[in-house]
């Protein structure tokens, strides 16, 4: 699939509260929101760094689960998979009490309405929306109880061997949901109360189910600079190995868990591959599903293999891999930034390493 570059068109101000009522029948109103991405920070090495501009494709697809309270318990009281049309994605800004104030997002002009006939229910309102169809671990019918929405998974798998446009892998930045534990003082940032006489307005934000990761190598001047230059280091190879490949949490995006570390899984590979403009210096990113290890200390891990002066990926590289600490008390994913720094030739070893960069 052929990812498009979103285009600013135009700003205008958006003020998107989390509950608003209107003089109107009685009704539930949803709109959906979502960030268009964040800039580099000024670390950033030039214009045109890969976060600066990204690729997106806008969501075609979404998947509304209203609950009302019943009882003791929530209950599902709509459900939904809507096809969504590209041409009602309106680029603007947002300014509100949530996270992304005053960034670009794009909001879905068509709201999604669902009548009330008179009951006044009090719920929770959950969606993930995504360029490509999504395949859950239950059967949509059998999705009746809050509990079951929370505990929803999406299949993110693919093919280890498979590295096409068009696969989930490939597409996890496109893809943005409603954590479930992002609150307001005190209670979920898409709740609703409604009244008898109006329309109820809840305006969500999605977020990321993806983590970015942000990578960045640098080689040395005292091994890169030498008389022969044959002799000098540079680096030839760089990818990422056994990503997160399974089923993934569509509203508990931060807790992913394995019983251990995985030793196969998808594959970024040849992110570097004998790039003579990249010997020395560089950058890239792509997204991947965060998790932790189960049993072991919180930490997201990233596993990389890289190759310096043309040595075989296959019998001579040098596997890392990078633990970012895990924020226990953050409802969305982190940036996870490795900063490589190469002062001497890579041997064939594994090596564990913790950074907070």
């Amino acid at each position: 699939m052929k990812l498009k570059l979103l285009t600013i068109l135009s700003f205008a101000l958006l003020l998107i509260g989390c509950r608003e009522e209107v003089d109107a029948p009685n009704g539930l109103e949803i709109s959906l929101c979502m960030p268009v991405g964040e800039l580099m920070p000024a670390r950033q090495r030039a214009m045109g760094d890969p976060g600066l501009t990204e690729h997106f494709e806008l969501p075609k697809y979404a998947y509304i689960f209203v609950t009302k309270q019943d009882g003791a318990d929530y209950i599902v009281w709509h459900k939904d998979r809507i096809e969504l049309n590209e041409a009602n994605w309106e680029y603007t800004r947002y300014y509100g009490s949530l996270a992304y104030e005053g960034d670009s997002i794009f909001r879905y002009t068509t709201s999604i309405n669902y009548l009330l006939n008179n009951d006044q229910p009090t719920g929770n309102v959950y969606a993930i929306c995504s360029n490509v169809e999504l395949t859950f671990d239950q059967a949509f019918n059998n999705i009746t109880t809050q509990e079951h929405v929370l505990n929803l998974k999406f299949n993110a798998a693919d093919d280890p061997a498979d590295d096409t446009d068009g696969d989930i892998q490939q597409n996890l930045q496109n893809i943005y949901s409603t954590p479930y534990n992002y609150t307001i003082g005190s209670k979920y940032y898409c709740s609703y109360v409604c009244a008898s006489t109006t329309v109820t307005r809840v305006n969500m934000m999605l977020y990321h189910i993806a983590s970015k990761v942000d990578l960045k190598w640098n080689v040395a001047d005292s091994v890169r600079i030498k008389p022969n230059p044959a002799d000098a280091v540079r680096l030839t190879y760089l990818g990422a190995q056994n990503l997160f490949n399974g089923w993934a949490y569509a509203f508990k995006p931060m807790e992913n868990i394995l019983p251990e570390m995985p030793t196969s899984g998808y594959n970024r590979p040849n992110l570097v591959n004998n790039d003579e403009g990249l010997w020395w210096e560089g950058r890239t990113y792509f997204y991947a599903i965060p998790y932790r290890v189960s049993g072991q200390p919180d930490y997201l891990p990233l596993q990389l293999q890289m190759c310096t002066n043309g040595d075989n990926k296959d019998t001579q590289s040098y596997r890392l891999t990078l633990q970012q600490p895990y924020n226990n008390n953050s409802p969305f994913v982190p940036w996870l930034r490795g900063n490589i720094v190469l002062t001497k030739p890579l041997a064939d070893k594994a090596e564990t390493k913790t950074t907070n960069d």
